[in-house]
């Protein structure tokens, strides 16, 4: 029987099983294999700790006083205002309330953009690694994802990569910055590239900003902040890492009203609305003072490097994080190759679970074989437990090594 485009664009993805259906996530194998084993789970990228206290509250408040059914299709106007204030607060972009829409998380938003505007054959540029929804969406709207290769040490693109793997059917390039998996912030010569390459081809730039409040070293500047870019531009980020609420699903696209009303025309037949309650609370925690956004990079530096220190005892080169919540460390100075096998074996030998980076790119990336990531986003007991696990490796490997 002849696939589907979806099926197609899929398969070349490395998304279907045997059977030709989307096939179960890596994240979805290790998370079930850390529950089997009882191992510590920094595979999947959940805190595991409360948000704020104001944020929590908000919320009852918002249950207890008759927030539970449908809102407006946009998203309550409470949280629209909230995020039209934080742009301006914290980036100096001026946006009106027809430029936001309301999304059960990013993944959503990117999926309703994606459908919006993309055709079977069309191309999307994606900076591999990459969040494995971007190559999965993809293909559920028939288009072709072309990976521009992010290397180490600073995993920044190659402006020549970049611009030799766009063609006339170039649609859409998602650029995620702070970048999930490698923790790299793209500089301002790299967005403003980047510009130039969509100006080049008519393509629409969509950024995943969703680690925006988790930069340890500098602050993150959106690329809306590029006056070129603006009229290309559909802007995506979340409630979720922010605030860690990530089962609250809460996110955001910001875009001009023409494009906000065609994404919207999607989305309301994804999932038409959603989160009532959650949706002021959300709002109270983006008005809440910079002490509080200063408190979390704080908190998420200071994990960060508790992790960094355990890997690295453990015989992991560890590549420095500067934002989000994942740290890359590679295996091969313990003399071992394949990282999804070590994930595999990771629970049995010290109790820990990662996720391979190869997992997120295509197999072809021979030079990311051999490393694993980990989150941080955990109590510091939990890492540190973490870290005194993995401090037996290097002898748990010995007898096979």
């Amino acid at each position: 029987m002849e696939q589907a485009p979806w099926q197609r664009t899929a398969a070349g993805a490395g998304l279907l099983g045997a059977d030709g259906r989307l096939a179960p996530t890596i994240f979805a194998e290790m998370t079930a294999l850390a529950a089997a084993t009882g191992a510590l789970n920094l595979g999947q990228g959940f805190p595991d700790e409360d948000g704020p206290r104001a944020v929590l509250d908000a919320a009852k408040h918002a249950i207890d006083h008759g927030c539970n059914q449908y809102g407006p299709g946009r998203g309550s106007q409470e949280l629209i205002d909230a995020v039209v204030e934080h742009q301006r607060r914290f980036y100096g972009i001026g946006l009106g309330r027809g430029d936001v829409l309301v999304t059960a998380g990013a993944t959503e938003a990117l999926a309703a953009t994606m459908l919006a505007y993309l055709s079977p054959g069309d191309e999307v540029i994606v900076f591999e690694p990459y969040y494995d929804a971007y190559a999965a969406v993809a293909a559920l709207a028939g288009a072709v994802l072309v990976p521009v290769p992010l290397a180490a040490p600073d995993f920044q693109p190659d402006p020549d990569r970049l611009l030799r793997a766009t063609s006339p059917r170039t649609r859409m390039i998602v650029v995620n910055s702070p970048h999930n998996p490698t923790g790299t912030v793209f500089t301002e010569e790299s967005m403003r590239h980047i510009v130039r390459v969509a100006e080049r081809r008519d393509a629409i730039i969509v950024t995943d900003e969703v680690y925006e409040h988790l930069v340890y070293d500098e602050r993150h500047v959106p690329i809306a902040t590029i006056d070129a870019a603006r009229d290309r531009l559909v802007s995506i980020s979340s409630a979720g890492k922010t605030f860690s609420v990530t089962g609250w699903k809460i996110g955001w696209i910001m875009a001009s009203p023409e494009r906000i009303a065609q994404i919207g025309a999607v989305k309301q037949y994804l999932t038409f609305v959603n989160g009532a309650p959650f949706q002021p609370a959300v709002a109270a925690g983006l008005r809440l003072p910079d002490e509080h956004f200063d408190t979390i990079v704080q908190s998420f530096t200071r994990k960060r490097d508790i992790l960094a220190r355990g890997l690295r005892k453990a015989g992991f080169q560890v590549h420095d994080a500067r934002a989000g919540y994942f740290l890359l460390a590679d295996a091969a100075p313990l003399g071992v190759e394949d990282a999804t096998d070590l994930a595999r074996r990771l629970p049995e030998l010290v109790g820990v679970v990662g996720v391979p980076l190869s997992a997120l790119a295509r197999p072809s990336r021979r030079d990311l074989r051999s490393t694993l990531r980990f989150a941080f986003c955990k109590s510091d007991d939990m890492l540190g437990d973490a870290a005194g696990r993995l401090a037996g490796l290097r002898s748990a490997l010995a007898p096979v090594v």
